[in-house]
């Protein structure tokens, strides 16, 4: 017998021929939804009588609306909106919050303050449709013009010393550090909530001038991480706020060579992974103009390698090469194959994964896996989900070369990391080569590639 629908509440017909049209039953939407939320920092715990509830016209509240959008389109393929599926999107981040390069300090710190107290409390949906480039296209204008700011002091209370910021410090290399291990679903809330806790608790404090200056880049780097975060639980509109706070914080901290890698490291890459490569080029030139004098030579190659990638992606195979061509010159003048002070994440191997990704996109595979090769076997091993990224990118690449037994090989060598990982980056990249199997008529080889569990 059918559930008929409360008095006053009607069914939500749109819900259920989506689903029909996912061929997706109430028990598998209930177990995507809840995996999707793992991936969002959400311990949900939806079964079959909840999406009878929600068939039957209930409202689910919070975030859930936009979970269940994204479990929905991650199974069509396709984009699939909360109006889409017949439910509200809730509330949702103030429109403005994280996006202004703030004139002033006071401001700077209010701003930022207000949009990690917005994602604490969930009141933003997961944000991952993009937002227009021009909010970091303006940003970047306006760090690149911006004059240093005057003195950084702080008059509330209780004081802060010079502990306090080695502990933010120290806070940023734990959260770092499991982040790399188990991907952002689990590790993003815990930044999170300690940005809008200690950090912010911190700024309100009174401190001198020294001290003040440390304690914004403490917290430019930490907002920073928390961004990339976003990027790999698939919040997009999240990560470009996240993007323009740590650039403010980084130019009151005084520090011109943190806000270029922002500015090449995450605003050209988020343009990139939105489908801009015009805007990643001029990105990564502002980094560039922007530092002179106040980064390492291997920053200086981590501007022209982010320059090359999009040239690549616009399919200018000669600018590509310049750009390459004076990354690898640059990285030469280096001298030490180490992890550089300017960031931790950025090495020799960082910028050989980046090259053999420029080489791929103007189709010249055979090239691209030697760089993808030599990144791949220079990975520490507590960097998870970098490796098992990189070990998907050998693995795509050794399919466009033909090599289809050997691609087949190394993705499944990946599986052994991808199940501990809670990682949209990981999760894409998997699913583009199953389907890369699947089009070379591999289906039973793609059928043993899907992940369940936590990679999922």
């Amino acid at each position: 017998m059918t559930a008929r629908p409360r008095a006053g509440r009607k069914a939500n017909e749109r819900l259920r021929a989506v689903m029909e049209e996912a061929a997706c039953s109430a028990t598998g939407l209930a177990r995507r939804v809840n995996s999707c939320g793992a991936e969002h920092g959400l311990d949900l715990h939806y079964d079959k009588t909840s999406v009878a509830r929600w068939l039957r016209g209930q409202q689910p509240r919070g975030r859930a609306p936009a979970i269940i959008a994204e479990a929905l389109e991650r199974k069509l393929g396709r984009v699939v909106t909360v109006d889409e599926i017949g439910m509200n999107p809730g509330p949702g981040l103030d429109s403005a919050v994280g996006l202004r390069f703030e004139p002033t300090v006071p401001g700077a710190i209010q701003q930022a303050c207000a949009l990690w107290r917005s994602d604490a409390s969930h009141t933003g949906s997961p944000a991952r449709g993009k937002l227009a480039m021009s909010v970091l296209v303006e940003s970047s204008r306006d760090w690149l013009i911006a004059v240093p700011d005057p003195a950084v002091v702080g008059d509330g209370v209780p004081p802060t010393h010079a502990p306090d910021v080695a502990t933010v410090r120290a806070a940023t290399a734990a959260l770092a550090d499991l982040d790399h291990r188990f991907g952002s679903g689990h590790v993003r809330p815990l930044a999170v909530h300690y940005l809008n806790t200690v950090v912010s608790d911190l700024l309100a404090g009174s401190y001198d001038e020294a001290t003040g200056r440390c304690l914004l880049g403490a917290a430019a780097r930490l907002t920073e991480l928390a961004g990339y975060m976003a990027v790999d639980t698939g919040q997009l509109g999240l990560a470009q706020r996240y993007a323009i706070q740590a650039l403010r914080l980084a130019q009151a901290a005084g520090d011109r060579g943190f806000g270029g890698y922002v500015l090449a490291f995450g605003m050209s890459r988020l343009a990139l992974r939105l489908g801009n490569p015009r805007e990643a080029i001029q990105l990564a030139r502002v980094a560039r103009e922007g530092t002179r004098g106040h980064t390492s030579t291997m920053a200086q190659a981590v501007f022209h390698a982010t320059e090359a990638r999009g040239h690549a992606l616009l399919g200018d195979t000669p600018a590509c090469e310049r750009a390459v061509g004076l990354a690898v010159e640059t990285w030469e003048l280096d001298g030490a194959d180490q992890a550089s002070n300017w960031c931790a994440r950025v090495d020799r191997a960082f910028l050989e994964e980046e090259l053999a990704r420029c080489y791929r996109d103007i189709n010249q595979p055979a090239i691209a896996v030697r760089w993808a090769q030599e990144a791949l076997l220079k990975c520490p091993p507590r960097r998870v989900r970098r490796r098992a990224l990189r070990q998907l990118l050998v693995a795509s690449l050794q399919l466009e070369l033909g090599d289809v037994d050997h691609g087949v090989g190394t993705a499944t060598d990946a599986l052994e990391l991808i199940h501990g990982l809670y990682s949209s980056q990981v999760h894409d990249a998997l699913e583009a080569l199953r389907g890369r199997l699947e089009a070379l008529g591999r289906q039973d080889e793609a059928r043993v590639l899907r992940v369940r569990g936590p990679g999922r």
